[in-house]
């Protein structure tokens, strides 16, 4: 073995895991995605010449990869696929408009693109604008023009490929572009390191007997669904994959597959628990309901534990620049701490300070700021942003927290999220909880509008079960019962539904412009 070969397999490499796992269990199925089943070792094969075709069209250490493609095992096969070769994995949200597209596409300096085969028109209408952009792929089993590629006449090539010595797992693994709640995304650059030890930092925080099988219905793009995706490569366990959030079918799966381990994000759980016959469905597999990518409201915990008696609640913390997870609330801790989020990873450094980077005293209101082997290197060409959100050689997260005597953390809002009205700091998070006590509520959010006399005023916009009805004054004479009185919503309005992004947080700038248009 060479020097360079034995310093590659010492490393904590994305592709790697693939590799371990076909070696350990090659015949065990990998993953199921409708009426597919495919085991470990094909898709070690079929990643492998996927990432032989790669280096064969120039695809080396450093360049970048953009895909956009719903959750299904070529998704699956890409990243490992772009691991091996040595490149960088840059996924795209598939419900993001044209010039969205192109801005990432143009930002992340992407060479090729692999798509499902409706974003072709899409692609496309931006090619010429993308000067770097050199190849397009399609998952298609349609006649396609010269311009495209198809995937699986790629596969068909069996091109192999030659481990990239070089990668070590400092190197970048992946770009993920945050979400871009409040302006331009940024491209969150993750390391190997990164993405292997987040991943087993989420095996370490569950807890199954037999093995991990796995049910993944958040989008695989979004970082939460991909270490979903990697942390069950990571244990050799069999995973199903659901395209379209599907309550019923989702029970039904977890029932013929015998899952035992389940993430889904809180507005998720909400909707789940709303199929009338969910108690007629066998759930005794499931022994981890995870959670995560928003703040879970204490009586949804209650009701999931109340449902999978046979389960512990694993609630996930963190952000895209935090490789997904930085807290985790664990089991018993979910009763014992129900409005917490837990405290650090084994290996993540938390904080709670102030504008100065000082330590605030316990259970006073802060800024939480991170550090450790999970956290991310930079923003891709933003270097400003990278100063700012590393200043103190931590990163900042934007998110206000308290923290009690015990080590546990209690996230109070995103920081941009806090009202001020007539001087006082108003955080909706707090509120929010206060009205999901409500059963007639299935649904709410809380933010500040513009306000002459105090500055900003509170607003509420609530979503109704089916068949329930609550007035105004119903509400904010609840919020009065149970909170200051300056804190109470002065407003509410009633909508259909909450406009969300793909991971299932609420888009409070939409919610401004839906209820201007209500109105």
């Amino acid at each position: 073995m060479t020097s360079s070969s034995l310093n590659l397999s010492n490393e904590l490499l994305v592709g790697e895991i693939l590799k371990r796992a076909s070696h350990k269990s090659p015949n065990e199925e990998a993953f199921i995605f409708n009426d597919k089943r495919i085991t470990y070792k094909e898709l070690d094969e079929r990643a492998s010449r996927l990432a032989g075709w790669f280096q064969l069209k120039g695809i080396e250490k450093n360049d970048k990869v953009a895909f956009m493609l719903k959750n299904s095992i070529t998704f699956t096969e890409t990243i490992f696929g772009i691991a091996l070769s040595g490149g960088v994995s840059v996924p795209i949200n598939f419900r993001l408009t044209a010039n969205e597209v192109a801005y990432i596409l143009k930002n992340s300096d992407s060479e090729m693109i692999i798509i499902d085969e409706e974003y072709i028109d899409l692609v496309l209408s931006i090619k010429d604008k993308l000067t770097k952009l050199k190849t397009i792929i399609v998952i298609s089993n349609n006649p396609l023009s010269s311009e495209l590629i198809s995937y699986e006449s790629i596969i068909d090539q069996n091109t192999s490929y030659s481990p990239c010595e070089t990668l070590t797992d400092s190197d970048t693994s992946f770009i993920m572009y945050t979400s871009g709640t409040t302006g331009t995304p940024k491209g969150a650059v993750l390391s190997h390191k990164n993405i292997h030890i987040n991943a087993m930092n989420l095996i370490y925080s569950s807890r199954s007997s037999n093995g991990e099988s796995n049910l993944i219905t958040p989008p695989q793009f979004h970082i939460a669904g991909l270490l979903l995706t990697i942390k069950s490569v990571l244990t050799s366990g069999k995973t199903v994959l659901l395209q379209e959030f599907d309550p019923v079918r989702i029970l039904t799966e977890l029932e013929k597959e015998k899952i035992n381990v389940i993430f889904l994000v809180p507005a998720m759980w909400n909707f789940l628990f709303q199929v009338p016959n969910i108690s007629d469905f066998d759930l005794s597999s499931v022994e981890t309901c995870a959670t995560g990518a928003a703040i879970a409201p204490v009586e949804l915990k209650k009701r999931i534990l109340n449902q999978f008696e046979n389960a512990i609640l694993v609630d996930h913390f963190g952000q895209t620049e935090t490789t997904a997870t930085a807290t985790v609330l664990v089991g018993e801790e979910a009763l014992s701490k129900p409005e917490s989020v837990g405290r650090p990873f084994i290996n993540i450094e938390a904080r709670v300070v102030d504008e100065n980077m000082n330590d605030v005293p316990i259970g006073s209101v802060g800024e939480i700021v991170y550090r450790g082997p999970t956290v991310m290197k930079e923003y891709y060409k933003n270097p400003e942003e990278t100063q700012t959100a590393f200043r103190g050689g931590w990163f900042h997260s934007g998110d206000l927290a308290i923290k009690d005597e015990e080590g546990y953390f209690y996230m109070v809002d995103r920081k941009k999220d806090m009202i001020i009205t007539g001087g006082e700091n108003v955080y909706p998070a707090e509120i929010e909880e206060i009205l999901y006590q409500l059963p007639e509520v299935l649904e709410c959010a809380v933010y500040g509008v513009p306000d002459s006399k105090w500055g900003e005023s509170i607003k509420a916009a609530i979503v109704l079960k089916p068949n329930e009805t609550l007035t105004e004054s119903e509400i904010i004479k609840h919020c009065k019962n149970h909170l200051a009185s300056y804190k109470k919503p002065t407003t509410v309005d009633f909508i259909e539904a909450l406009p969300r992004n793909t991971t299932g947080k609420v888009l409070k700038y939409k919610l401004r412009d839906t209820l201007k248009q209500i109105k």
